[in-house]
């Protein structure tokens, strides 16, 4: 591999921000930063880039991704671009006509403040299917949208009971309406054809390309589960890696199975060992825990009960998927084991079993135990983190004003709670250590959009209602170094990547401004130019315009 200078540019400084350098890569490996005759003479004869100007930054690492979802989803019904109802309803009539008569309609990424109250009916979804079966995941998947032929084919009806981790929405003589919320989406999920093995494989490397041109050179994986149709998503990783398509740096959360208790132990270590001969570059040591659900379907686990729509209090707090005593015991049997926890925790209470969880261990710090989501979090909840040496892991682009904030949340939330979302600046002025990703497909996985909304708390070029609780806003470096040092530290990887340091992988995004030279509310403008991975590019804007 040729040695490279990147030049006539800035890197980022961790913790700092910007500086004019150039920047000496060899075999792989940052060998040298400063000025450009001084690298020149420290590294030799070598390829010269030239930044014109632009920002060299490390790889970002996005702490909370579904790739194999994500990439998989793109051949199924994709509704993750529709803005209207109507356009919903068009892609799917438009995607179903294409399949055979008795084919399920398969896929998701509809927004639910496109349908009133936030659920879509059965009877929509079966006019736009033509009658084949159907079940399509919301935006955020903690619901799903299924028609009259799913429901039948999974045997549900009147009689049919909620899960006890789930909620099925009903018409006035109980029968369901369409919209499945949590654990009950699996009562159709489970009859309906998933992606096989091979479907999974493509969906990673769609994956890994779209991560690419977004600068993202590593993640953790968030769900690495054993599918209904026999697939595990690690061997798929282990099959991409065997055949050496696996060039971003990964760690991978296996699925704890809030069905089981402490006997699926053993069998998750099992799994991580398999993995074990392909570290550093890719591990399989954390668990994937959901404590809770969201606020919008109203099972985000909080403190103080949802208000209905007059705005008087219910009696719903929301739902613990995992009882706080099996949850103890768990952290306790995984963090012995070696494990680190990645905890879904989005509401206040959520945020608290955890942070309770993790203060009952001998050793609260040792495995880097995260919480991803944090949408609500208790003031003297925000300073254990720094004192348990919890992560507070974010997922940024949501801590704006939009319709999913102002229509499906803040009035069905306590008001205290209201003004306690996405805590961003409460969390660092506390001393915790911060993290960031995108839980794509969920949302947009452009890492470059949610540090926009970190520091301007509101989006790219959105109408202007003011920002979302301006006080928690974050300093673009802050946000910068959550999601590469912070999260690199996540996965393990601090003294391999996240940084611009001799002796560092020369995973770098290259972009074409340095954004910290100009106003903040420009910062969502700035686009990648390239994306490395250990010297090589993997990345062009050029090769695809």
């Amino acid at each position: 591999m040729a040695s490279k200078i990147f030049v006539n540019g800035s890197i980022y400084v961790t913790g700092v921000g910007s500086r004019p350098a150039a920047v000496g890569v060899v075999d792989g490996v940052i060998a040298a930063i400063g000025a450009r005759g001084e690298v020149g003479d420290r590294i030799g004869q070598a390829d010269e880039i030239d930044l014109a100007g632009g920002l060299l930054s490390p790889g970002f690492i996005d702490a909370h991704l579904h790739p194999i979802m994500g990439g998989a989803e793109r051949g199924q019904c994709d509704l993750n671009q529709a803005a209207t109802r109507e356009e919903v309803l068009r892609i799917v009539a438009e995607f179903a006509a294409k399949l055979p008569e008795d084919a399920w309609v398969t896929g998701g990424g509809w927004r639910q403040d496109l349908f009133p109250n936030g659920l879509p009916t059965r009877q929509e979804l079966d006019a736009a299917t033509g009658g084949r079966p159907a079940i399509l995941r919301s935006g955020e998947r903690h619901s799903a949208w299924a028609n009259t032929a799913a429901f039948r084919a999974a045997g549900i009806g009147v009689t049919s009971p909620d899960p006890s981790d789930g909620r099925i929405e009903r018409e006035a003589d109980g029968f369901p309406s369409g919209t499945l919320h949590e654990g009950a989406i699996v009562l159709v999920q489970s009859v309906a054809p998933e992606p096989d093995f091979d479907a999974m494989h493509r969906g990673l490397l769609v994956a890994q390309d779209h991560c690419f041109s977004h600068g993202i050179t590593g993640w953790q994986d968030a769900i690495l589960r054993v599918h209904d149709n026999g697939v595990d998503a690690l061997d798929v990783y282990l099959h991409a890696l065997e055949r050496g398509d696996l060039q971003a740096k990964v760690r991978g959360a296996l699925w704890w199975d809030r069905n089981r208790g402490l006997d699926q132990v053993g069998e998750l270590i099992e799994r991580r060992n398999r993995a074990r001969e392909w570290a550093p570059r890719f591990r399989a040591d954390s668990i994937k825990i959901m404590l809770d659900g969201t606020c919008a379907n109203f099972t985000a686990l909080l403190t103080q009960p949802y208000h209905d729509g007059h705005g008087h209090a219910t009696e719903n707090h929301g739902m613990r998927l995992v009882p706080f005593e099996q949850l103890g015991s768990a952290a306790k049997e995984l963090d012995a084991a070696g494990f680190q926890m990645h905890f879904h925790a989005l509401g206040d209470q959520a945020v608290r079993d955890a942070l309770d969880a993790i203060s009952s261990l001998p050793h609260p710090s040792l495995q880097r135990h995260h919480l991803a989501h944090l949408q609500i979090v208790q003031p003297d909840d925000a300073d254990r983190f720094s004192t348990l040496g919890a992560i507070a892991n974010l997922q940024p682009l949501w801590a704006q004003s939009d319709a999913y904030m102002h229509d499906l949340t803040i009035p069905f939330l306590d008001p205290q709670l209201r003004e306690l979302q996405y805590p961003f600046g409460t969390l660092e002025r506390a001393g915790a250590r911060i993290a960031a990703g995108s839980d794509w497909p969920v949302s947009d996985i452009n890492p470059v959009a949610g540090m926009h909304v970190a520091v301007n708390r509101n989006a790219t070029g959105a109408p202007n209602p003011g920002p979302f609780l301006p006080e928690e806003a974050m300093q673009l470096r802050s946000i910068w170094d959550a999601y590469t040092a912070g999260s690199a530290y996540v996965n393990g990887l601090e003294d391999r990547v996240g940084r611009i340091s001799v002796g560092y992988d020369a995973d770098f995004a290259i972009f074409d401004t340095d954004p910290f030279t100009a106003p903040p509310e420009q910062i969502g403008e700035t686009r990648v130019v390239s994306t490395w991975v250990d010297g090589r590019e993997v990345y062009s804007h050029d090769a695809r315009v």
